[in-house]
């Protein structure tokens, strides 16, 4: 907790740190936190207004420092797989001239808080916060197996988030944010970036990129993925193919889909068994083999059948051996 100690004690605030420490909260979900859960911790307003804002005047989100080489930054760095979300504001050029400035801040903090708990939701790593856009990472710097089928959540998440953040925003501003969200997943390398006292966790690569340009091509409240993240999700979701899109200095078009809404699936093998199987070919002894096999269990004779293709080769050889079809 000394990271979390020290960013209170430069704000004044070091006399709650025990609090935060009692509950459990560290740098890495301070993001995360809303003013009603600092008002559950049992922060005065002062403290919470102090905090929320503390949060909204960083640069980047707030994240444990990583260990120092030599004094200078981390230079270890890896090669992997990443989904990465990218989500920004409609028309927040128009909206900064219609409203004031303080009035903008407020709202702005507004929808990074509810982007922020849609990604705590689902374990994710919000990597930069750029003006009124987002970005987040599946799989870095903590990787999951189903990290493509979170993400997509996640943006669900952010969109209905952000309906109940407006209905609020309505009423206090008598304005209300649109969002969307692009979604791809590719290969990257990830690691401490920067230089001096600035430094993150940053994803180096054509992914973080091909994201942007995929929101780009959703319209307000929608959630727009690549054909590489829909390859990993498809049975998780419904969606409507977008077809070939050509994106800004990508060289190649890209398949893109407009996700509709979640499926009832929860598990990979559910999610394929939803789409049609792949046809068998030539394996018709295989086939009856197993049908023979089936027909001594159904007759009280157990059976036991190995899937590999050593197994089917040896079943093959057997079944020719005693004359079975």
């Amino acid at each position: 907790m000394s990271e979390l100690s020290d960013w209170l004690a430069q704000r004044g605030l070091e006399k709650y740190a025990s609090v935060f420490a009692d509950n459990d909260v560290d740098l890495d979900v301070l993001n995360a936190l809303s003013e009603d859960d600092l008002r559950e911790l049992g922060l005065p307003l002062g403290a919470r207004r102090r905090i929320l804002q503390a949060i909204a005047d960083a640069k980047q989100p707030i994240a444990v420092p990583a260990p120092d080489v030599e004094g200078g930054a981390r230079t270890d760095a890896e090669r992997r797989q990443i989904t990465v979300l990218f989500c920004d504001v409609v028309g927040s050029t128009a909206l900064s001239e219609r409203v004031d400035a303080e009035d903008l801040r407020a709202l702005i903090l507004s929808y990074q808080q509810a982007c922020a708990a849609a990604v705590a939701q689902y374990d994710g790593h919000i990597a930069q916060y750029l003006g009124d856009g987002v970005l987040v990472y599946f799989g870095y710097p903590r990787a999951h197996e189903d990290d493509a089928v979170r993400t997509v959540r996640a943006a669900l998440s952010m969109i209905d988030r952000m309906k109940e953040v407006n209905r609020r925003l309505v009423a206090e501003h008598g304005v209300a944010l649109d969002i969307r969200v692009g979604v791809h997943t590719g290969m990257v390398v990830a690691g401490e970036m920067g230089g001096g006292a600035t430094r993150e966790r940053l994803a180096v690569g054509g992914t973080p990129n091909v994201a942007a340009r995929i929101q780009g091509l959703a319209g307000p409240g929608a959630v727009v993925v690549s054909e590489a993240t829909w390859r990993l999700v498809e049975g998780f979701f419904r969606a409507e193919a977008l077809g070939l899109q050509t994106l800004k200095g990508v060289s190649r078009p890209i398949a893109s889909y407009r996700i509709l809404s979640s499926t009832r699936l929860q598990s990979r093998f559910e999610a394929r068994l939803s789409r049609p199987l792949t046809p068998l070919v030539s394996r018709e002894a295989e086939l009856g083999i197993l049908a023979k096999r089936w027909e001594q269990a159904t007759d009280a004779e157990g059976q036991v059948v190995v899937e590999s293709p050593r197994a089917a080769i040896q079943e093959r050889q057997a079944a020719l051996l005693v004359g079975l079809p």
